[in-house]
């Protein structure tokens, strides 16, 4: 049974135990802070959704322990992502079998309830996390101290008069989805693109190895024929270690058709019968249809409250971009929201949640969408104008792959006048103090001053010595092999970037994302001063000394 908990004992509830709000309740106990996580459903839901992320989402989890390269839920194909059309003629290739900048493969797919399980272990391992399961948000109050949430058992557990409770908290954080109570009862209305399309998603389990049958189909791309739009794409681990994948096909619901009848096995099997899979050699494991939509929150925080993941953004699927956008808002609220807790920062350093986040997931969506304009052609002749200057694109180019993309922080807390600021910063493989691996592994994260061949610590004036160090934030000297420095380049990937945008220092913020860049102390000194004040953060004894 659920302990009671009294009114104003939690620092931060959070409505939704999903990887959004189990990452943030995590981010937030690593630092001692109290955290209630609220989840409607008594039992976890054990069926998949979203199946990929990007390297960003691979270096984050990296902090917790888990290894995307070793874990058991996680899987990756050093595959480029193909777009075909009807013809099976190439389209659009796009690299998502490089090792990107930050360090990690660009592209992963997993098994969300396997990923899910992982993560809501390691909230219920942390004492200052409690957990309740069972409950649903019902009323929100919020003053100026903090806000106080109306709890009722869920309807599904105990009809709809069951208990209720109230739980006052100094903040409300709400992960809890696209049809969000917390966004709902804050009066936050949404930007919507007038986006819709209807598609049929199956998760499948096949009892043999499917790419090595179909050597020629690459092992995620997206098949354009007008006649049914279609996506196949890995679908993570099998439950099982040692046995065949998952896999994952995407049928777009074409005009007339019924989407009740489209979720029969009936018509999954008859759908799935050209791509090999039967009863006999497969396992149905979810059969569901999606609306795609394109839409964000005109706001991201009110007061002591905020909301992320789908409460504050829904993308079409194809970037992969989706719950991505929601692990970022998880760690943007979280070292706000810890350096808040800690006296350390005031309420302003909140409105760089909304402006930073919101813009830069309206860029994912925006991405999304052209995507799901190039696949959701239904109409032949479209498509075939489509395809004649998609091919002549890819031609012109020399069937180059393109990039990942690559997204800017909207206006926030970092030094707009540096280069590469409000981007995600580059890792590589360093030495140090005889230990060997990525940066955040061997040296460590959070506020990190680096100088290239010189002591970021000493550009800096006491102040902002003074000031890094409330942050709990560190600098490093980082050198190539046989230099002088603390930290060692061992592939000279620090070199080649800092180099490359003409910077000696930089600033790297707890998500990764660069803050300020210099290639001089004195600039460095006035680009970390804009990040200060950015910051909001509070006076200190010994600061105001000075």
């Amino acid at each position: 049974m659920t302990p009671s908990i009294q009114a104003a004992d939690t620092d931060v509830a959070i409505v939704g135990a999903g990887p959004v709000g189990t990452l943030l309740a995590i981010l937030l106990g690593q630092r001692g802070r109290r955290v209630t996580l609220i989840e409607r459903w008594s039992t976890h839901y054990d069926l998949p959704r979203a199946v990929t992320f990007d390297h960003e989402i691979a270096r984050i989890l990296a902090t917790l322990g888990i290894d995307a390269e070793n874990d058991d839920a996680i899987s990756h194909h050093d595959a480029l992502y193909y777009w075909r059309n009807a013809s099976g003629e190439d389209l659009q290739i796009v690299d998502w079998q490089s090792r990107s900048a930050s360090g990690w493969r660009v592209r992963y797919w997993f098994n969300q309830p396997m990923l899910e399980k992982r993560l809501l272990r390691i909230a219920a391992g942390m004492p200052d996390i409690a957990i309740m399961r069972g409950w649903t948000a019902v009323g929100l109050e919020q003053d100026a101290e903090g806000a106080t949430l109306a709890l009722q058992r869920s309807p599904e557990e105990v009809g709809p008069d069951g208990e209720r409770r109230s739980i006052r908290a100094k903040f409300v954080a709400g992960a809890d989805g696209a049809n969000s109570f917390l966004r709902s009862a804050l009066g936050i209305e949404n930007e919507d693109k007038g986006y819709f399309f209807d598609w049929l998603i199956l998760d499948m389990l096949p009892k043999f190895d499917y790419c090595a049958t179909r050597p020629d189909e690459p092992a995620q791309w997206q098949l354009c024929d007008p006649k049914r739009p279609t996506t196949i794409v890995p679908g993570g681990p099998a439950p099982i270690l040692g046995q065949p994948d998952r896999r994952r096909w995407e049928f777009m619901v074409l005009p007339g058709e019924s989407v009740a009848e489209m979720q029969t096995p009936e018509r999954a099997w008859e759908l799935l019968r050209p791509w090999g899979l039967t009863p006999a050699n497969a396992e149905l494991e979810r059969a569901a249809v999606y609306r795609f939509q394109a839409r964000w929150a005109k706001q991201w925080h009110k007061g002591r409250c905020l909301i992320g993941g789908d409460a504050a953004h829904l993308m079409p699927p194809f970037a992969g971009e989706g719950l991505c956008a929601g692990l970022r808002d998880a760690v943007a609220m979280a070292w706000r929201l810890n350096l808040i807790l800690e006296g350390k920062a005031g309420l302003g350093l909140l409105e760089s949640y909304t402006s930073e986040r919101k813009d830069h997931a309206r860029h994912y969506i925006d991405f999304s969408q052209e995507l799901g304009r190039i696949i959701c052609i239904a109409d032949q002749v479209e498509a075939a104008a489509r395809d004649a200057r998609m091919i002549a694109d890819l031609a012109a180019r020399g069937r180059r792959p393109v990039p990942t993309d690559i997204c800017h922080l909207g206006p926030g807390a970092w030094c707009p006048a540096s280069a590469h600021a409000g981007e995600l910063s580059v890792q590589g493989v360093v030495e140090h103090r005889g230990r060997r691996g990525r940066f955040d592994q061997a040296v460590g994260h959070g506020w990190v001053a680096i100088g290239h061949e010189a002591d970021p610590l000493a550009a800096l004036t006491p102040t902002q010595r003074a000031r890094l160090e409330t942050l709990d934030g560190f600098g490093v000297r980082i050198c190539a092999p046989g230099g002088n420095g603390e930290v060692v380049d061992v592939e000279g990937t620090y070199g080649r970037w800092l180099d490359g945008i003409d910077a000696k220092y930089v600033l790297i913020r707890p998500d990764f994302y660069v803050a300020a860049t210099a290639n001089s102390p004195e600039l460095f000194q006035q680009r970390v001063d804009a990040v200060l004040r950015a910051l909001d953060l509070a006076e200190t004894p010994a600061l105001a000394a000075e």
